[in-house]
């Protein structure tokens, strides 16, 4: 997807809630966003959006490793090429999913991206070896929340709002 400015959607997921969630938020945003896995992110694809959704897991108290290795492989290419740009995020924990928050606030600052909604955490209160690997039910009321935040991305976008 280029030419218009877009609503880039990059998510990782170990055991499918933060998949449902992000595809929750491209079906609402539909045409006007492009849903891509953080493994198959480019600093081109980044440079392409204009803005950003990011979705993942919180794993051991952090960013999930495929999350931040997107960052880590994209953060030098995109340096200086996509200040102002806006971002929101939604995070899917076991418990409190504020330290992988940060995480990812402290590399979009990095970037120089603009904080249009405010952070949105799963938690799915998983709390056992078994149910930290078992695949994970997202909520339909969090679902509506992920799909509520891909629409208003997408429009704000679309809008010149950002």
């Amino acid at each position: 997807m280029t030419g218009t400015p877009h609503l880039l959607i990059v998510w990782h997921s170990r055991t499918g809630g933060s998949k449902a969630l992000a595809e929750a938020a491209a079906e609402a945003a539909a045409t006007a966003a492009q849903l891509v896995a953080a493994d198959d992110v480019t600093p081109q694809l980044l440079q392409a959006a204009g803005g950003y959704l990011f979705v993942g897991p919180e794993n051991l108290a952090a960013l999930s490793g495929a999350m931040k290795e997107m960052f880590d492989r994209c953060y030098y290419p995109c340096l200086g090429k996509l200040e102002g740009r806006p971002y929101a995020t939604i995070i899917c924990a076991g418990s409190d999913g504020e330290n992988a928050q940060r995480q990812l606030d402290r590399i979009a600052t990095g970037w120089r991206l603009k904080r249009v909604a405010e952070p949105v955490i799963v938690n799915t209160a998983a709390q056992t070896p078994e149910a930290i690997l078992a695949p994970k039910i997202i909520a339909p009321d969090r679902l509506a929340e992920a799909r509520d935040m891909g629409a208003a991305l997408a429009e704000g976008i679309a809008a010149g709002i950002f």
